[in-house]
């Protein structure tokens, strides 16, 4: 049955209200629907689409077997299989499978599945409680249990650097002849960060190039990242008049945290709303080092929908919970992410990364997935050190920098 947009009467009611429609929203009112098709749920969105404008991507491994993977199986993703990376000294062909989701595919699926009335987009919060969510204009929806699954703020509590990107979508004249991704190409200029090109290849003729840095600061510069784009294209050979020329098809930008250290207890208690359990990056379930939370949605969106009986405030009691534990495994990679921004110059950091692809591959995705055994960790730490020992140290002692709000210059 299709999901239709639903303009909503004052004094609705249901029983599950889960507000933001991004990825861990929409795959919790997915979830329910595919395991408790009797409870009504509404899954509540500000903007016109579900997903924003957004692309995830992950490897198969990233999602356990059985249901873990049965999530995503329903949505139209590309996929790949083997991948590149390519350092200053040092290029590899990894085989493991990859995929990548759009955001309007993952509204389209989405639509396609959820019960009608389920979908409520163009819709802003002005506020939410245990019983309920409170819509800018006064109308009230209320509900036993209430979700907050809007996008991550900054706070004060946290330490650490900013992952800013921005991502392009082209389509070129000519076939551009790329047939497998490049997930991480560090052999660029680094310009005062770590810096890497990430190149999807989604038909003969169509791109996805997105620039990414992690940097000290949160500024998004759209003429530099643009530009800069220009010339990688360019360079490639996929544009200008030997190659035909391009067009843009789409684009996005983001500031992200990656978070270095802090007080997770105080960020919880700055974010709780008593009796409304909160998911999403805004609930904390995201890979410290790396930004994803693909993984980590699908987890939480099952977790919730076995316990999707449970009264509001025990499931977000629940939810809670579930978040301080993700905190406490992803210890160690907040840890590297310390020795990333404290102990290597911005232009070297780079080296981190080219020492971590030399190892096996069964290690890295389990990296990306925030699965790392014991193993793995004493391996990622051993053999001669990409930046100096004595700095390292010192950067797990000294408290990194507050994530202030991001920043944008669109000169």
């Amino acid at each position: 049955m299709v999901a239709r947009t639903k303009h909503t009467p004052a004094d609705t009611r249901t029983e599950i209200a889960i507000v933001g429609g991004g990825l861990a929203g929409g795959l919790i009112a997915l979830a329910l629907r595919r395991t408790r098709p009797e409870i009504s749920v509404m899954l509540i969105e500000q903007g016109d689409v579900l997903g924003g404008n957004h692309r995830w991507s992950w490897f198969d491994s990233d999602l356990a077997e059985g249901a873990s993977a049965d999530m995503m199986a329903g949505f139209r993703a590309t996929q790949w299989q083997g991948y590149d990376v390519q350092f200053p000294a040092y290029r590899r062909q990894l085989g493991s499978q990859y995929r990548s989701l759009a955001s309007s595919d993952f509204d389209a699926g989405l639509r396609r599945e959820l019960a009608q009335d389920t979908v409520v987009t163009n819709c802003s919060v002005a506020a939410l409680d245990a019983e309920g969510i409170t819509l800018n204009g006064g109308r009230r929806i209320s509900a036993r249990t209430v979700i907050d699954c809007r996008g991550a703020v900054p706070s004060q509590h946290f330490r650490g650097g900013w992952q800013v990107f921005m991502g392009r979508h082209i389509r070129t004249m000519q076939p551009h002849g790329v047939t497998r991704p490049v997930i991480m190409d560090a052999a660029v200029d680094q310009h005062g960060a770590f810096r890497f090109v990430y190149t999807l290849p989604l038909g003969a003729r169509d791109l996805f190039i997105e620039d990414t840095y992690y940097a000290d600061e949160p500024v998004l510069d759209r003429s530099a990242l643009s530009a800069r784009i220009d010339a990688y294209i360019l360079d490639q050979g996929w544009g200008g008049e030997a190659g035909g020329g391009f067009e843009i098809v789409g684009h996005e930008t983001g500031v992200l945290p990656v978070i270095t250290g802090g007080s997770f207890g105080a960020y919880q208690a700055q974010q709780r709303v008593d009796g409304v359990a909160i998911a999403g990056a805004r609930g904390g379930f995201v890979h410290p080092l790396t930004s994803y939370t693909l993984p980590f949605a699908v987890e939480t969106a099952l977790a919730i929908a076995a316990e999707a009986d449970l009264p509001g405030a025990q499931l977000a009691a629940l939810v809670e919970q579930r978040a301080r534990r993700h905190w406490s495994r992803t210890g160690y990679y907040r840890m590297l992410g310390s020795m990333l921004f404290g102990a290597a110059k911005p232009d070297q950091r780079y080296r981190i990364f080219e020492h971590f692809y030399r190892l096996n591959e069964g290690l890295v995705e389990r990296f990306y997935a925030a699965r790392s055994t014991f193993p793995d960790k004493a391996r990622i730490l051993s053999g001669k050190p990409p930046v100096p020992v004595g700095k390292a140290v010192a950067a797990l002692i000294t408290p990194g920098r507050p994530l202030a709000a991001p920043q944008e210059n669109s000169r």
